[in-house]
């Protein structure tokens, strides 16, 4: 199953977990649910969906991989930087899935960061069972 994700800035943080969760089958009593997002500058990650630490999460993005650095890749479209935080965020996340329901940690949720946007974006999601 998949699902869009529209952001409105260049670094957008955007919890996607109910959007997930609707993804995983009721019937699965234990499995693994495998969220992939097929592009190259934009990531998911599982922590916690507040406010100041999306901020936190954008301004280290920004401190990490600064736009405009002399990147080799800018010479061909200016997002080489987009593409360097991909890598470090990754482009999937694996959440075990008990009783047709996600099993996250209290304070986890899945997080879909965009790096080069504003875009409309594409998210895959696979559950298998075990």
């Amino acid at each position: 199953m998949s699902f869009q994700v529209e952001t409105g800035e260049r670094v957008d943080v955007r919890d996607v977990t109910a959007e997930v969760a609707a993804a995983v089958p009721a019937d699965v009593e234990r499995g693994v649910c495998t969220v992939f997002v097929p592009h190259t500058t934009a990531g998911v990650v599982v922590n916690e969906n507040e406010s100041r630490l999306r901020a936190d999460l954008t301004r280290a993005l920004d401190s990490i991989v600064p736009r405009g650095d002399g990147y080799e890749h800018d010479a061909i479209d200016d997002n080489a930087d987009a593409h360097l935080r991909a890598m470090l965020l990754g482009e999937s996340v694996s959440i075990p899935v008990a009783d047709g329901s996600l099993d996250l940690g209290t304070w986890q949720s899945v997080l879909f960061v965009e790096s080069d946007g504003p875009r409309t974006r594409s998210v895959e999601v696979v559950t298998t069972r075990s």
